[in-house]
């Protein structure tokens, strides 16, 4: 492992990065949001093509030269330098916030695959919003890999105007006085790409957006994604390497071992024609993606141990099918501790901004309704819930949860195979 500091550059030849590669950042950014981005510039430093900016709400460059998976303080880029364009000439690692400042960094990093890594904490900057990484770059007919680490006054949508990005929702001219002589015709240049920096943040409990469709074809393929923040719990010492990250985070005592304990995604759904269930792992209710319900999950991770979390797929083909779906997230195992959870839920529409409903309030019971997504005549409504159900007597959480938003199903004991 090569340990780079700021100013140093090194040909990833030398690395042995020959083919694809990840480059890993972990931000320790502690309560402050911070954003991470890559930027594909060309030979003059401008982004020229918005495409080759993979953020939040972009994640893939074109032919996937360049994706994201984004984890909370984790950020890994999956790196294919042989399908970049010749026009795009380096990738630029950031890392922005609106918070606060680049001071507040605790000790974080960029590596290379496991052939490189380079250390940069607060300490390295003074009130900047953002930070200039490190970039990879052509020289000489060879890839290279620069170590930055220079502060920058502006966050993100200063950090896309730097690279001559443009962004979505900004003014048009005004129009000219009607007394103007009118202008000659020209032909018209095409319209340039612009790059949504929003998202959208349910803040509080019945916080709602109504998401309208762009075209009549619905809203394409919606991914619901539940994850959590994998770090050790504050001020708890892990006892061993499988007392850390997602176990160590979740439960008010670490786990000896990672396969005891399991936290599921779920959702209720209730159909245009009044037809209802559920899918979820508890029963093995996977739902169907090209088939009624239109919904499906993607799979159960039972030990923690997938960095992605875990996925519901909605068929928003089919959006007018769907009269409301209820998002939630189940302890099947252990013993439930959410305010250590730092759970978050994104939900993914193409050509919308992503939508975040954080699981922010404390409980210790089993289950928690997280959102509601429904169709008002045709457009998607996402309403924050975090509501916390725990079962008593003889009425289990599933159906406490049930009762109180009316779905009116059945309920049996179940488990998962």
């Amino acid at each position: 492992m090569t340990n780079f500091t700021r100013g140093q550059k090194g040909k990833l030849a030398d690395l042995g990065l020959n083919g694809p590669f990840a480059v890993t950042l972990d931000i320790a950014s502690g309560s402050m949001e911070v954003d991470v981005s890559c930027f594909g510039v060309d030979a003059s430093g401008k982004l020229s093509d918005d495409r080759y900016m993979v953020f939040y709400n972009q994640k893939s460059a074109p032919d996937n030269a360049v994706t994201v998976e984004l984890n909370g303080p984790r950020s890994v880029f999956q790196i294919d330098l042989a399908r970049l364009p010749q026009a795009i000439d380096k990738l630029v690692f950031t890392a922005a916030t609106e918070q606060g400042s680049m001071r507040a960094l605790g000790a974080s990093s960029l590596a290379l695959g496991s052939a490189a890594t380079f250390a940069f904490a607060g300490a390295d900057f003074q009130d900047e919003k953002a930070v200039i990484i490190g970039e990879l770059y052509r020289r000489d007919g060879s890839w290279r890999f620069g170590a930055v680490g220079q502060g920058f006054a502006g966050g993100l949508s200063a950090l896309l105007k730097h690279f001559g990005g443009s962004e979505a929702g900004s003014s048009s001219p005004a129009p000219a006085p009607a007394s103007a002589p009118a202008p000659v015709p020209t032909p018209a240049a095409p319209p340039a790409n612009k790059i949504s920096l929003s998202k959208i943040r349910l803040e509080k409990r019945g916080d709602k957006i109504s998401l309208d469709k762009r075209d009549s074809g619905g809203y394409g393929r919606i991914k619901v994604n539940l994850n959590w923040n994998q770090n050790a719990a504050q001020g708890q010492a892990p006892a061993s390497k499988l007392d850390t990250g997602f176990l160590g985070k979740l439960f008010a005592k670490p786990a000896g071992r990672a396969g005891g304990i399991d936290l599921d995604i779920g959702c209720l759904f209730e159909m245009s024609n009044g037809s209802k269930s559920a899918v979820q792992a508890l029963g093995n209710s996977w739902g169907a993606f090209d088939r009624p319900p239109y919904i499906h999950l993607e799979g159960d991770d039972r030990t923690g141990s997938i960095s992605s979390g875990e996925n519901i797929f909605i068929n928003g083909l089919h959006f007018d099918q769907i009269k409301r779906v209820l998002v939630y997230a189940f302890i099947y195992e252990g013993v439930p501790n959410w305010a250590a959870t730092d759970g978050m839920v994104t939900i993914e529409i193409p050509g919308q901004p992503t939508v975040e409903v954080r699981l922010d309030s404390e409980s210790q019971h089993a289950m928690c309704a997280i959102a509601m997504l429904e169709n008002q005549n045709g457009n998607l409504q996402v309403t924050k819930l975090v509501e916390y159900f725990g079962g008593q007597g003889k009425i289990t959480a599933h159906q406490a949860m049930d009762e109180r938003y009316n779905f009116g199903l059945n309920w049996k004991a179940g488990r998962k195979d």
